[in-house]
């Protein structure tokens, strides 16, 4: 049985749309990563989709500025990426540890 997740905080439409979108994008980068890709065909089909996720993101941002959302609570974005296994999703940005040789 797998745990339990917290609840994800209350978010607006557009600030969950900014979430999930922002998260696709940390996905894609992760798969395009030279230092831990395995194959130039993968990073290739990431990059081309990462036009669409980045177009997504910058809609969820115009949404949320049309809609006279100026400002971006950190803490509960934050929260709410944490809920979407966030900081496991960015670890595939980071370099791989330097191995001993």
């Amino acid at each position: 049985m797998l745990p339990e997740l917290p609840p994800l905080p209350a978010l607006t439409r557009a600030e969950g749309e900014l979430v999930d979108r922002y998260l696709e994008v940390l996905d894609l980068l992760g798969r395009i990563n030279p230092a831990r890709g395995r194959d130039t065909y993968g990073g290739l089909r990431a990059a081309q989709a990462l036009v669409v996720a980045a177009t997504g993101l910058r809609d969820a941002l115009t949404v949320m500025f049309e809609r006279g959302e100026r400002e971006v609570y950190t803490g509960t974005m934050a929260r709410a990426m944490r809920v979407l296994d966030g900081e496991r999703r960015t670890t595939r940005l980071m370099l791989p540890p330097s191995s001993a040789s």
